[in-house]
């Protein structure tokens, strides 16, 4: 994560690029759990769960 502009070591050594998709993958994490299917976990087996994962990454793909 970026420090702040104040910061005595500065933002030299991050990598920006890195940072993008780590923010990409942590914004698609906060949207799938809004899902209460998924945040609250109902499915227990394995499989359905993933299905139930895969419906809903369709669901946020497709243009709204």
């Amino acid at each position: 994560m970026p420090r702040k502009s104040n910061s005595i070591k500065g933002n030299g050594d991050i990598d920006i690029e890195l940072y993008r998709y780590r923010h990409l993958v942590e914004n698609a994490f906060a949207r799938l759990k809004q899902f209460r299917t998924l945040a609250t976990r109902f499915d227990k087996v394995k499989r359905n769960y993933e299905r139930v994962v895969a419906t809903v990454c369709v669901f946020l793909w497709l243009p709204t």
